[in-house]
């Protein structure tokens, strides 16, 4: 399993993106919604490592004082090739990639080895997730849903460690 770190959304916007989850469900598209744990919420990956020593939630701490802030969920993409990820652009603002640069820089004394490379400086594409392992043959219905591509404000207002080993949520706070 694995350990990241994650932005979180204020209530408004986690209804939204938790109403496309339902929207894709209703159009027979297998969402985020189907994930009934507690911890399911939608978020945004900042870095994703093998494992985070004890002591990384306390580093992230004083990051805290870059929330929270505006920004602008906006078009549908893919991950993958044939089990598709659908997913939805964060719009990479100038004060977002800062705050992943500084989660990356602080989250690497933790880390042994390196972050995977897909959430890298340079190389990390900020997303919201809205549907895993989707079939090419349902991506019809996918972008059929009504809204799926209209860009959403949102509000960026927490940060948490996943600790994917032991399935187990720490808000930083």
């Amino acid at each position: 399993m694995v350990h990241s770190v994650e932005l979180l959304f204020d209530p408004d916007t986690d209804a939204a993106v938790r109403r496309i989850w339902d929207d894709l469900s209703a159009a027979g598209v297998r969402s985020q919604a189907a994930n009934r744990s507690p911890s399911n919420r939608p978020h945004v990956t900042l870095t994703v490592a093998e494992d985070m020593a004890d002591g990384v939630d306390e580093a992230l701490r004083p990051l805290l004082g870059m929330l929270p802030f505006d920004g602008l969920i906006g078009a549908p993409m893919l991950f993958g090739t044939r089990a598709l990820v659908l997913v939805r652009l964060l719009v990479p603002s100038a004060h977002l990639l800062d705050l992943h640069r500084e989660v990356d820089r602080v989250c690497r004394p933790f880390v042994d080895g390196a972050p995977l490379p897909h959430t890298a400086a340079g190389q990390w594409t900020p997303h919201v997730t809205l549907a895993r392992r989707v079939p090419p043959e349902r991506l019809p219905a996918a972008v059929a849903v009504p809204g799926l591509g209209r860009d959403l404000r949102c509000r960026i207002v927490g940060l948490r460690h996943w600790d994917g080993n032991n399935r187990v949520e720490y808000p930083i706070t």
